[in-house]
């Protein structure tokens, strides 16, 4: 992973998230009303973050996760509610404030470390479970696999992941994009080829202990993404 380009997506992505589309991630991330085409991507949400924690143990207690790109903690929650230990980070200290407040009452506020910032920072320490939803779709393909070997060597017991898929919509969509200011668009979704991320996966030499576990893509309306897996071999 070049330190340049995934520095310099990490800080488009917190200036977005953090300024320009703050108000609208906790709208969608909420139960409020929202139009048509949000409510597909909320419904989308909702698949992927029960495939995820699906392929989480239903008893954490006495487990670390890592919950990398939180956004309002709907996840970090549930896992919470299995007895597990969070650290749940993102680039955005706004999205991270509303998780906050919107910590439900059944959880101990102990069993989670709210933070903002990197979630490649080492100092955060070691944890069984590494799970990034939909947090590392505006990464390329290289950038991918280098975070998932950066993320091992910190992690014990498995990665789950989620890309965006390069099917023929997504890269239309990409290719169009393209076309607007740069001013007036989000930070770019990159289409990612399942088979070239799972080739980098297996020829990086951080990775060498690790394979590709259970996968799933979630399509609804204008979500899509994929979830991925990586367990110790």
């Amino acid at each position: 992973m070049s330190v340049g380009s995934y520095t310099q997506r990490r800080g488009e992505l917190e200036t977005y998230f953090d300024r320009t589309a703050a108000d609208n991630w906790a709208r969608l991330t909420s139960d409020a009303p929202v139009s048509g085409i949000r409510a597909t991507v909320r419904a989308g949400r909702d698949e992927m973050r029960n495939t995820l924690l699906s392929w989480l143990p239903a008893d954490m207690t006495g487990t670390r996760l890592l919950d990398a790109g939180c956004g309002t903690c709907a996840l970090t929650f549930e896992a919470a509610r299995r007895g597990a230990q969070v650290l749940a980070i993102d680039l955005s200290p706004t999205l991270v404030q509303v998780a906050r407040e919107r910590l439900p009452e059944d959880i101990d506020p102990a069993l989670i470390d709210f933070r903002s910032g990197d979630m490649l920072d080492p100092e955060l320490g070691r944890f069984d479970f590494v799970v990034a939803m939909d947090s590392l779709i505006h990464y390329l393909a290289e950038d991918i696999c280098r975070i998932l070997a950066t993320l091992a060597s910190r992690t014990e017991r498995s990665m789950a992941v989620t890309f965006a898929p390069k099917t023929p919509a997504l890269a239309l969509m990409h290719f169009v994009g393209g076309f607007f200011p740069r001013g007036d668009r989000a930070p770019a979704i990159e289409p990612v080829a399942a088979k070239k991320l799972l080739k980098l996966v297996a020829a990086d030499p951080a990775l060498q202990s690790w394979q590709p576990g259970r996968t799933h893509r979630v399509s609804r309306g204008f979500y899509t993404s994929q979830a991925l897996e990586i367990v110790p071999r």
